[in-house]
């Protein structure tokens, strides 16, 4: 499989000794043009991977914040076919920020992968994280998404034992998202520690890079985590922020990319300062 963005990025970054912002959001949240102006707005802010969620009816692994970002984009009108055209727009001015699309595999199952695949590589999609799609299932989408020329980001939580965990990191490509909690997406951080410790376990065990999420909120979580890992994700705290910017109805009544700016540029001096 040839370079891609991630890869390069994620090169780029240990070379200059700094961790990665994998900063998550929405597509279509809370409509297309507010979403695309916050993607637009991430890496001039610090972020340096963007994971794209796709809209989905029944995502089992988010928590109530994601799950409520999900469903204002599906009642905007989002689809797979609008998030993939707002990678598209959002490469029309920025061809070297990576983006990962994350999501469940049913809305890819009832696109077509083949047709999937094509359109996400011509929209500039650089990987995927399918949260449903266990290791077993690897000839579903993972072996096409890699054949494809997409990296395929396998998640690894504290559960995850030495037994299972080269299963796990089998067909994973451009990082290993170390979800740091069980349980679902936005809540209570870990002790940071343990963290540590953890990424040094799933070292031992493949060259990739290990970036940790789940329940990151604060600049100071953030420069924990970045003292410990090669990235930093960031998702619940980024979609409360554009949240908090609509009225009882779901309808804008602030800023959302200048919100989400100001907080991302915050996590990111924090993260260059723990490792300063």
């Amino acid at each position: 499989m040839t370079s891609t963005r991630i890869d390069r990025r994620m090169a780029a970054l240990k070379e200059q000794g700094r961790p990665a912002l994998v900063t998550y959001m929405m597509g279509g949240d809370p409509d297309y043009d507010s979403a695309l102006a916050v993607m637009k707005a991430l890496p001039p802010a610090g972020a340096d991977i963007i994971e794209l969620g796709m809209p989905f009816s029944d995502p089992m692994a988010d928590g109530p914040a994601i799950q409520a970002a999900g469903l204002r984009a599906l009642k905007g009108g989002q689809t797979l076919k609008k998030t993939l055209a707002m990678a598209k727009d959002f490469r029309a001015a920025d061809d070297d920020t990576p983006i990962v699309l994350m999501g469940y595999y049913n809305p890819i199952y009832s696109y077509g992968v083949e047709g999937f695949l094509e359109d996400a590589k011509a929209a500039g999609i650089d990987g995927l994280i399918v949260v449903d799609l266990p290791p077993e299932m690897d000839a579903e989408l993972c072996v096409p998404a890699l054949e494809a020329g997409l990296n395929f980001i396998r998640l690894a939580t504290p559960t995850t034992d030495d037994k299972r965990l080269p299963t796990v990191l089998q067909n994973t490509s451009g990082f290993v998202y170390y979800v740091s909690m069980t349980g679902i997406t936005g809540s209570a951080l870990p002790d940071t520690s343990r963290v540590g410790e953890a990424v040094g376990r799933i070292k031992a065990h493949t060259p990739l890079p290990v970036c940790v999420g789940f329940g990151v909120k604060s600049p100071e979580q953030a420069a924990a985590i970045a003292a410990a890992a090669d990235g930093v994700v960031v998702g619940t705290a980024i979609v409360n922020i554009i949240a908090a910017t609509l009225d009882a109805d779901g309808q804008r009544e602030g800023d959302p990319a200048a919100a989400v700016s100001a907080f991302v540029a915050s996590l990111k001096t924090a993260m260059i300062e723990a490792r300063a």
